[in-house]
């Protein structure tokens, strides 16, 4: 059958074409952005934290975000393939090491270059323990993050020390990545600090979204695009997942499990060092000692709050980056007036659970956990300090746990492979 006459059944029929979205999803998305902007829109004309959706706030935010979903991203290119990568953290680390160098050698592209190579070190690392002599993921991954973190230290030690404006912690400052400003978004500004209610809400978050752009910034947005499309809309996709689904099955149909598991392992690697780059290189000003904060680890968890899907991680990063961005900016005042819509959405999500998906567990803890919140808000006028920095974490962990029974894993990962179990 020629592809003209298949094309011609799909449309006659209504099946949908292989790479078409349904319409359906994209309405479900459009419904939830107004949502989220309706929601932050009541609560800033309610409480008057006007920084809640600001330009500054929102831009904070994505910036935060970006190096969490890469390192997110890395996890859920490797957990597709059945490999845990807890060692995200570590190849990180050798992303921020070698992106300061290679930029100080050879500029801007050669950097971000040499971040990839850094992490895909560690993930070929990882993928040799694992992949090809069977040790067990989670220790492969503590040992990538101790040799990610003592390496970089001491190869910091050895170059940097003897570079001017360098020393045994940190790198001489770095040329800036080139960024670019929407067109029209300065305009924007005018109406943002009118504070006109839902209009000038969406005025800053676009104006946020559209300032400083940063090339890394437009590059990770790419890759979270590109893996939905190279892992469920092609053939290597999905021979891939089907390795971190059943190997052994995989192997039957003559797939090479090993070989795939190798490469997605590879390509988690420089995701994660993509993500150090970002860090020595737009969100800071040169490879320092401990830069990465334990992002690796906050990014294995943003993937597995969104569900071992990209969009879904993607989700997780911007909701820590801007819970983070804004207890760096505004802090208590800002994070009360948060409560409030936490509360409610908790409440919301545990009625949800107990009454259409019939879960007891979750849905008392949603409810517990919101009327909580919501008597602490009433109960007080700001978060103290000492706990807003906190709150990325907590925030992360409540929905985690409230959502936590719709998760599901790729079925055999984690599991050791070995070549020719299946016959």
């Amino acid at each position: 059958m020629s592809s003209a006459t298949l094309t011609r059944k799909r449309r006659d029929t209504g099946t949908p074409s292989r790479f078409a979205l349904p319409a359906s999803k994209w309405a479900r998305a459009g419904l939830a952005i107004f949502a989220v902007v309706l929601l932050l829109s009541i609560l800033r004309t309610i409480s008057g934290a006007n920084d809640m959706d600001s330009s500054g706030a929102i831009a904070a935010a994505l910036a935060l975000a970006v190096p969490i979903a890469l390192a997110a991203l890395g996890g859920l290119w490797a957990e597709r393939a059945g490999i845990v990568n807890i060692g995200l953290e570590g190849m990180m680390i050798l992303g921020t090491w070698a992106a300061a160098f290679g930029t100080i050698k050879g500029g801007v592209v050669v950097g971000i270059i040499c971040g990839i190579l850094g992490g895909a070190f560690g993930g070929a690392l990882h993928a040799l323990a694992t992949v090809v002599f069977g040790v067990d993921h989670i220790v492969s991954g503590v040992a990538i993050n101790i040799i990610g973190l003592g390496l970089a230290k001491y190869l910091a030690d050895r170059v940097f020390s003897t570079m001017e404006g360098g020393g045994p912690t940190q790198s001489p400052a770095l040329d800036d990545v080139w960024s670019f400003s929407v067109p029209g978004v300065d305009a924007l500004k005018d109406i943002e600090t009118e504070h006109w209610f839902f209009v000038s809400d969406v005025a800053g978050i676009l104006g946020g979204l559209g300032t400083n752009l940063s090339m890394l910034t437009v590059l990770a947005v790419a890759l979270v695009i590109g893996s939905i499309f190279v892992l469920w809309r092609t053939t290597f996709g999905l021979r891939l997942r089907s390795c971190g689904e059943n190997p052994w099955a995989a192997e039957t149909l003559g797939i090479n499990v090993l070989m795939y598991k190798f490469i997605a392992v590879l390509i988690s690697g420089g995701l994660a060092g993509l993500g150090g780059a970002f860090l020595a290189m737009v969100a800071g000003n040169g490879y320092v000692e401990g830069q990465t904060g334990g992002r690796g680890y906050i990014g294995l968890a943003a993937m597995i709050f969104g569900n071992w899907q990209p969009i879904g991680l993607a989700v997780g990063a911007l909701l820590f980056g801007y819970t983070d961005a804004i207890q760096l900016r505004q802090g208590g005042p800002t994070l009360h007036a948060l409560l409030l819509a936490v509360s409610v959405t908790l409440i919301l999500i545990g009625l949800w659970q107990l009454i259409r998906n019939k879960r007891i567990i979750s849905g008392v803890l949603g409810l517990v956990l919101g009327a909580a919140l919501l008597y602490y808000y009433f109960t007080s006028d700001s978060v103290p300090t000492q706990f807003t920095s906190m709150t990325p974490y907590v925030t992360t962990l409540l929905v985690m746990a409230v959502a936590s029974q719709r998760l599901r894993m790729p079925a055999a990962d984690g599991q050791v492979y070995r070549k020719g179990q299946a016959g």
